[in-house]
């Protein structure tokens, strides 16, 4: 692994376990395993390194949820996995802190805004090809409600997939 692949690496560890206004030059070059001043030569900034880790984090998400839909039969098959995966903690943290980070933000509300199109642009083209009525439109509804429930699992993390599918799934029929 290269020095910028740890340090964003050691970025998104850090924004999900101290939040994104805690992470420091410091924290973040003792992560890495390397002196302060790495941070600056590969980074114009530590806020740039935490955008790029976090947008780089969303991304890979999305770019991996094709083979997840691809793994369900049913738009509610689909909902269950999209949930479930919520379940584990593959991110959330991160997730969550680069959300409430993008409020303040322009440049990260921007590419998050980026990564968000093609997360809803990637289920409507599922959802069209399942035949469900107005896919562009419920793909926008669905994206919302699971950013939604990832927003509000920080504060109730018992809002588990088995709470949730049932009653989003009504949606989809």
């Amino acid at each position: 692994m290269t020095v910028r692949e740890r340090l964003l690496h050691a970025a998104t560890e850090l924004i999900a376990e101290k939040g994104w206004g805690a992470v420091s030059t410091r924290m973040l070059a003792e992560r890495a395993g390397v002196g302060s001043g790495v941070v600056h030569y590969h980074f114009d900034s530590t806020q740039a390194v935490l955008v790029q880790a976090a947008v780089g984090a969303l991304r890979t998400a999305v770019d991996g949820l094709a083979s997840v839909l691809d793994q369900a039969d049913t738009p509610y098959d689909a909902l269950e996995l999209l949930l479930g995966a919520l379940d584990g903690h593959g991110g959330q943290e991160l997730f969550t802190e680069t959300f409430l980070a993008a409020t303040r933000n322009d440049e990260l509300r921007h590419a998050v805004a980026e990564v968000l199109v093609q997360f809803r642009r990637t289920l409507a083209a599922w959802l069209a090809s399942r035949d469900v009525p107005t896919p562009v439109e419920t793909a926008a509804v669905l994206a919302a409600a699971v950013d939604g429930v990832l927003l509000h699992r920080a504060l109730s993390p018992d809002l588990s997939a088995a709470v949730v599918v049932p009653v989003l799934g009504r949606v989809l029929r």
